[in-house]
């Protein structure tokens, strides 16, 4: 095939700074206090490491990327939801909806939406298992001897995300061993913890650019099956530089939930 027909047939990318993790050159496991930290200890020491990286788009091959093969995927999910910066009806109409729409895309049993962050106003979760210990105490033991995954839900809010769009790193192209490093997170009174990620060559990363609010991102942040199916995917927001001068702030609502199957339909 002629060059000039493959360029022609070759997907759309961009080429932009993500940041990714540096990690500490004494080898100690990188934390951030959510607090103040005790006198003479450095708040964090989450230090950037910023690559230049190839961010392909996904536009109009959405249905060639799953949850279970990348870590990610692209639902047209409106929401009947008037305003999604409104917190009382973000943790009660929307939380509804949001935990009805995964239970029927991912055939779910029961979906636990636990939080939500909204951006632009004005990570594979290390410790899944305990996050469920922490939600569902009662229940804990009984749901994690099932499968159950940590699920994030993203959507632009008002316009399509043009401005400040989600890269989203393909799940098969990260290696759990070379690239992923445990962050802890510190609170007063327990010590969470999360995945950043080390840079390497092999990363696959992706947008759609566009996206619009009747649609949704949804990540992957934890799988506790082993069965070779993705079990998590990175992403971040990059500054896309194809953005036209004066695209309005990119603003979003990004709710984090527990996904647990019966133990007959776990796969």
């Amino acid at each position: 095939m002629p060059d000039d027909v493959a360029a022609a047939l070759a997907p759309h990318a961009v080429t932009a700074a993500l940041n990714y993790l540096r990690p500490p050159a004494d080898g100690s496991r990188p934390y951030r206090y959510v607090d103040e930290p005790p006198p003479g200890r450095p708040r964090t020491t989450i230090e950037i490491d910023p690559r230049e990286m190839r961010i392909e788009d996904i536009s109009g091959r959405e249905h060639l990327f799953s949850l279970d093969a990348n870590g990610f995927a692209v639902l047209d999910a409106p929401t009947a939801v008037a305003d999604l910066t409104d917190d009382t009806l973000v943790r009660t109409a929307y939380r509804a909806e949001v935990e009805a729409l995964l239970r029927a895309r991912l055939g779910a049993s029961r979906v636990v939406m636990f939080d939500h962050t909204i951006r632009g106003q004005g990570p594979a979760d290390a410790g899944g298992m305990q996050r469920v210990r922490d939600l569902l105490p009662e229940e804990a033991d009984a749901l994690l001897a099932r499968r159950f995954a940590i699920v994030n839900l993203w959507r632009p809010i008002g316009l399509p995300a043009i401005d400040s769009p989600l890269a989203l790193c393909d799940a098969a192209s990260l290696d759990a061993e070379r690239d992923l490093v445990v962050n802890e997170l510190i609170y007063p009174d327990r010590v969470g913890q999360t995945f950043s990620v080390r840079w390497h060559a092999a990363h696959r990363w992706h947008y759609r650019r566009g996206l619009r609010p009747d649609q949704a991102l949804l990540i992957k942040g934890h799988d506790s099956a082993t069965d070779g199916r993705a079990r998590l995917s990175a992403h971040g927001a990059f500054d896309d530089p194809e953005t036209p001068p004066g695209t309005p702030p990119r603003q979003s609502i990004e709710v984090r939930t527990l996904v647990f199957w019966d133990a007959k339909a776990d796969g």
